[in-house]
């Protein structure tokens, strides 16, 4: 006889975690990544080489402008934050972006979108965020609302892009659940902001940024048609009777 399985909320996440690495398998790879990264900046490199990593892949003006593509593709493999200091402002930042961000939403955007979809969502909020506030930086140098110093902030991590699947996931949520977690997701980045003049600091600026670009896809027509699975495309195809159909990798709305 089978074990019986637990029922309940608890049976449901079991289950989600035996299925996860067959359902994300490209976003477990991702975690895994990170997770990586962050003990080796932790624990196998000493503070000042750890310091020069991050400020190498930092993505502030200076290194925009002198290695960009480093800059963008190295930020997106660290997370800044903390995973043991719970009472910290930096673990619920570290539980929102990487716990709900890429664990949950992009999880759940690979599954229901495809694995390419839902890279194009993350890294393009990633890129687009960050180009978009290092506008926003340079102008509110030239008005002087920004130190000079901010020129060369360390400005790393996945929370751009994370914050732009939080905000394209919501049409994945129930109905009533999704003007809630929309103002979640506009509200959250605003509790620790601090102002100079009419901005608040440039990472608010940047997390704003990237929830109005993941809100926004959610017009795009593609985001909103999940993959043809399994049995489904196999029957489709024969429904459709000889000729060219659809494959596994193909979508339908």
């Amino acid at each position: 006889m089978k074990p019986l399985s637990p029922s309940g909320p608890a049976g449901s996440a079991l289950r989600a975690l035996r299925e996860y690495p067959r359902r994300a398998p490209l976003t477990l790879a991702y975690v895994c990544v990170l997770l990586a990264g962050h003990a080796w900046l932790g624990h196998g490199l000493s503070a000042g080489r750890a310091a020069g990593v991050l400020g190498y892949v930092s993505t502030n003006l200076d290194n925009l402008r002198d290695h960009p593509l480093s800059a963008l593709a190295g930020s997106a493999l660290f997370f800044d934050g903390t995973l043991t200091d719970v009472a910290s402002p930096g673990f619920v930042g570290t539980f929102i972006t990487l716990g709900l961000g890429v664990c949950c939403f992009l999880a759940r955007a690979e599954y229901r979108w495809g694995k390419r979809r839902a890279v194009a969502v993350f890294l393009g909020g990633h890129v687009a965020a960050t180009l978009l506030t290092a506008v926003v930086i340079v102008v509110a140098l030239r008005y002087g609302w920004y130190p000079a110093a901010v020129r060369e902030s360390l400005d790393f991590g996945i929370s751009y892009g994370a914050q732009t699947v939080l905000a394209a996931g919501t049409a994945a949520l129930p109905r009533w659940g999704r003007p809630p977690w929309a103002a979640f997701v506009l509200a959250w980045p605003l509790g620790g902001a601090e102002w100079s003049g009419p901005l608040p600091d440039f990472t608010t600026v940047g997390h704003l940024t990237a929830a109005v670009i993941g809100f926004a896809l959610l017009a795009v027509p593609a985001l909103g048609r999940r993959r043809v699975r399994g049995a489904r495309a196999s029957s489709a195809a024969g429904a459709a009777g000889p000729g060219p159909g659809p494959g596994p990798g193909r979508y339908a709305g």
